[in-house]
């Protein structure tokens, strides 16, 4: 496996991968993941922002009515019951806790599953030799700031893949197992990082989607399966996922969406 030739490496780093130009180490090969849009010019691909997106508006709906009955019992109780001056402090206090608690709770689960945009797309552009990143800036512990979209657009040669892996335990004594391939962007010449983003963050097949646009990026479409192509608009989302519906369209700005999708 080697060290890690990166500064830094990449958290739950495990390897690095084949660089932009170097021989693949893994078949261009696809699982639970297709293309957006594959043709001689660019390929895209989609990142999901959340596995388990269009559930967890109902946690906050819950979380909401949880918050308004807590409320109103606890206006209720004070309506009826008689107490003393300290016992008073405490049951406001915990009350105003507990509801707040629930409020914020209801407020992040939303903001999770409704602000990110529908699709994170990254477009590799093989005749510019670049690629072009949607993102989503987002503070999860505080659902009152500011969440927005980022955009950029990166030399193909400048970039790095790692794999990762990291394991965490559950409140039940349970193990949690995520892995996923991260891409680094260094500066010319050398392999310190200046940026990072998530290429796939699947279960397993991680690292041959990287094999996949580095094919891609090497070969063009030449011996890529055809039938992993699901050319699909990134904004068409089922009509049954409220929280998809409720978010952002993806809107590239339009001088980076006219140069991703054409050739010097």
């Amino acid at each position: 496996m080697g060290a890690p030739k990166l500064n830094p490496p990449c958290k739950g780093w495990q390897q690095d991968l084949p660089g932009p130009d170097e021989p693949l180490a893994e078949a261009p090969m696809l699982l639970w993941l297709a293309p957006t849009h594959l043709d001689d010019i660019y390929v895209e691909l989609p990142r999901n922002t959340l596995s388990l997106r269009g559930l967890v508006i109902w946690f906050a709906a819950f979380m909401g009515l949880i918050a308004l009955a807590y409320a109103m019992l606890n206006v209720w109780s004070l309506a009826t019951e008689m107490y003393n001056a300290q016992d008073l402090v405490i049951f406001v206090l915990m009350s105003v806790a507990i509801t707040a608690l629930c409020i914020w709770s209801a407020c992040v689960f939303y903001r999770m599953d409704v602000s990110p945009p529908r699709d994170l797309p990254l477009r590799f552009n093989r005749l510019r030799r670049k690629v072009y990143v949607y993102g989503f800036h987002s503070v999860w512990w505080n659902p009152f700031t500011r969440w927005y979209v980022t955009t950029a657009s990166y030399d193909w040669d400048d970039l790095r893949a790692e794999k990762w892996k990291v394991r965490a335990a559950t409140a039940n004594g349970g193990l949690i197992i995520k892995e996923g391939v991260s891409i680094a962007v260094v500066r010319p010449g050398t392999n310190e990082i200046i940026e990072r983003f998530d290429l796939s963050t699947r279960a397993a097949n991680t690292s041959n989607v990287w094999a996949y646009v580095c094919h891609y990026m090497q070969h063009g479409r030449q011996g890529l399966d055809p039938n992993e192509a699901e050319p699909h608009d990134a904004n068409d989302v089922p009509p049954y996922n409220l929280a998809l519906r409720l978010a952002p369209r993806v809107e590239w700005p339009a001088d980076m969406d006219a140069e991703s999708r054409s050739a010097p």
